[in-house]
């Protein structure tokens, strides 16, 4: 009960500019969940639906493969999808490659989607923490300004308790918002790569499967 007591006098003796970074905190929190999950999901989907494709690509399966891509709502389901439709018209590697790039495009933003808004959360919560504070040392002078010297250090330390606990409450929010973000963007740097690597691979199987067809066909 002690930290509990602890915890509680902390946001008692912080004022009222604690309840708006109270707020943002759960923003934050709930965006850096929901965020940490979608890519979670998406990396997982992805290995998996990469893992059945591979082999069939392998084997010149194609019309397997688009059978599978069709049934999945995995990103890259949906950009080996662009490029088995791309195929299907007279082609060259690079029209292959736009239309998968297109595929990218529209999934990227998807897997970027709020991310930034935790980063911008940890400036926010760091300038109204500082706003708290400069209140608080306001509320501090003037407050001593006009009471009996017997009151003025008992004032003047509420105060001034008001102002240091917006500040540190505020750093104790951004500093793990800012590793989060970082972390986020990571995960997310790792999915486009590993999407960027399957749709080269894809472009280098088909096109050697082309090759392998004309010349058996000579």
């Amino acid at each position: 009960m002690n930290a509990f007591n602890t915890v509680v006098k902390f946001f008692q003796d912080s004022g009222l500019f604690i309840y708006p970074s109270i707020l943002i905190m759960a923003l934050g929190l709930a965006v850096a969940i929901e965020r940490f999950i979608f890519l979670r999901r998406a990396r997982t989907e992805n290995r998996r639906l990469w893992e059945r494709m591979l082999p069939l690509l392998q084997g010149g399966k194609l019309d397997k493969v688009e059978a599978v891509a069709a049934k999945s709502e995995a990103a890259i389901g949906k950009i080996v999808a662009h490029g088995l439709e791309r195929l299907k018209i007279p082609h060259r590697r690079e029209d292959v490659d736009a239309a998968m790039e297109e595929g990218m495009m529209e999934i990227v933003p998807r897997l970027e989607k709020r991310t930034h808004y935790i980063a911008t959360f940890a400036n926010v919560i760091t300038l109204v923490g500082l706003l708290g504070t400069i209140i608080g040392l306001i509320k501090a002078f003037t407050a001593v300004a006009n009471v009996n010297p017997a009151e003025k250090a008992e004032l003047l330390a509420a105060s001034i308790s008001i102002a240091m606990n917006n500040t540190a409450f505020a750093l104790m929010v951004a500093i793990p918002f800012l590793l989060i973000h970082a972390f986020l963007q990571a995960r997310t740097s790792e999915i486009v790569d590993s999407l960027e690597a399957a749709k080269v691979s894809f472009l280098n199987l088909t096109q050697r499967l082309a090759t392998d067809t004309r010349s058996a066909a000579r």
